[in-house]
């Protein structure tokens, strides 16, 4: 009788134990994309103030003009390198190397994308959007280009905390970005 009810004792205690177990110890939403589930967790969302444009620059092609509001509260030194790349006629002949349905891609000396230098990446929480200017960086994310910007002609917000937020067109995307073709070339971009 006793090892009866000490069987009995020890099974309801496993049933309780296991109740429990499955109710405090379910795996979080972190837990579980931490070990393989097909859903990130997203990155902690970060309020960045809206940025203030302190640098303008205009960039001539043969489709046309558009203007760059430019963020340096964002990537003071990407911003800082892009106008001296400018006042020295750095991008003057380059081509658009990359154009797609969703970006245009220019700046690059050797025109087809390998070209240029390294600096920082710049990270903020400033969400890419149509017409976002961002600098471009191979697969380190600590590490960008340069020299090669691109401009976003659709929605891009997949690229926000991943890419320098340079700026963003403020007029001429519709009339002259999106009508920009591959090989297409920079005549000049002066700052204003």
């Amino acid at each position: 009788m006793k090892v009866k009810v000490l069987v009995l004792g020890v099974s309801i205690s496993c049933l309780f134990l296991a109740g429990c177990a499955k109710n405090y110890f379910k795996p979080s939403a972190s837990t579980q994309s931490a070990v393989g589930a097909k859903t990130p967790v997203p990155a902690p969302s970060v309020k960045t103030p809206e940025p203030v444009a302190d640098k303008k620059v205009v960039v001539k092609t043969a489709k046309g003009e558009f203007e760059i509001a430019l963020y340096s509260s964002l990537a003071p030194k990407s911003v800082e390198n892009f106008i001296k790349k400018a006042n020295e006629n750095f991008y003057k002949g380059l081509k658009f190397h990359r154009v797609e349905d969703w970006v245009v891609q220019g700046g690059d000396p050797d025109g087809n994308g390998t070209g240029g230098g390294s600096q920082p990446t710049e990270l903020s929480g400033k969400e890419f959007k149509e017409g976002s200017v961002g600098v471009a960086r191979a697969g380190e994310i600590s590490v960008s280009n340069d020299s090669q910007f691109f401009i976003c002609i659709k929605d891009c917000a997949w690229l926000t905390r991943q890419y320098t937020y340079l700026g963003e067109v403020t007029s001429g995307l519709e009339e002259v970005v999106k009508k920009i073709k591959r090989g297409d070339k920079i005549e000049s971009i002066s700052v204003k």
